[in-house]
Parts: structure tokens; sequence; C-alpha cells
């Protein structure tokens, strides 16, 4: 027997749940023990309907053609709406987060006015200005009238008591 050239390029390729294994070069090969060999398939020949069949599936009608544009068609639009709505939403929230600022703001205004106020308030002034420039007096015995309770708060006097 004549000596033998082996190649040391080998390949693999793996698609779909078949492996297979080949050599590149002209010259026979050693087969290795336990290495199976295979052959490749062959295209099996198609009969005439089959073939028809398949060129049939293969091409879309123009009903088909017209219920894929609908349906793309009503898919951008609904996620268009989508994508509207949560921009809208997100410019409430931010709006709210703005009025929630500004309603905070002016609540702490409104609370340090209030305290200035309270704080700048003298009543020994108020009653040096109430019996001094307005003269007014402090109410005796007599003019004071107790008032039964009545279901409304409101009170008329009829008679001048006086």
């Amino acid at each position: 027997m004549t000596e033998r050239r082996r190649s040391t390029n080998t390949r693999r390729y793996e698609g779909g749940a078949r492996k297979i294994t080949y050599l590149e070069g002209s010259a026979a090969r050693e087969l290795r023990e336990g290495m199976e060999i295979r052959e490749m398939p062959r295209k099996k020949r198609l009969s005439n309907t089959a073939r028809k069949n398949r060129e049939k599936a293969s091409h879309m009608n123009l009903g088909y053609m017209l219920f894929l544009s609908v349906a793309m068609t009503f898919a951008v639009m609904t996620l268009y709406g989508y994508l509207n709505m949560q921009a809208d939403i997100k410019s409430r929230v931010e709006s709210i987060s703005e009025m929630e600022l500004h309603y905070n703001n002016l609540k702490l205004a409104n609370d340090e006015e209030y305290n200035r106020i309270s704080s700048s308030i003298d009543l020994e002034q108020i009653k040096a200005v109430a019996i001094g420039e307005l003269g007014m007096t402090y109410a005796g015995e007599g003019q004071i009238i107790i008032v039964e309770d009545a279901e409304t708060d409101y009170v008329r006097q009829i008679n001048n008591l006086e």
C-alpha cells in the first residue's frame, strides 16, 4: 500500500439537530475506531402535488396581505396611544409635583407670617389704646345677660335693656 497523507484540516458543522464532521484534502483518510460514518441523506424528489402545495403556501394572497396590514396598523396605533398616555401621565405627575411644592412653599410662608404677627401683638398696648383713646370700659354687673343655649348660634335682641 502507498503511504497515505493525513490532512489536519478537520471542520465541524453544528446546525440543527445533527453534527457533520468532514475532512478537507484529496488523500484517503484512515478511520478512527469508534467513529461513525454516515452518509448525507439525499434530497427526496417531491411529487408534483407536494411541489404545487409548497408553491401555493409560499405566496401570500391579497386577503392575507390586507389582514396583515390592518393588524399592523392596529398594532402601531395601539402602541402610539400607549406611548401618548405614558407621556401624558408623566407630565401630569410632574405638574402635580410642582403644585405640591408650590403649595408647601405657600403654607410655610403663611405659617411664618402668622407666627410673626402673633409674636408682634402686645395685649397691654391694645388695652391701653381701647381704654385711653377709644373710651371703652369694663362691663358692669347689670350689663351682662346670660342667654340660654339655643339650637342655633344666632341670638336676636328684641327689647332695649337699658
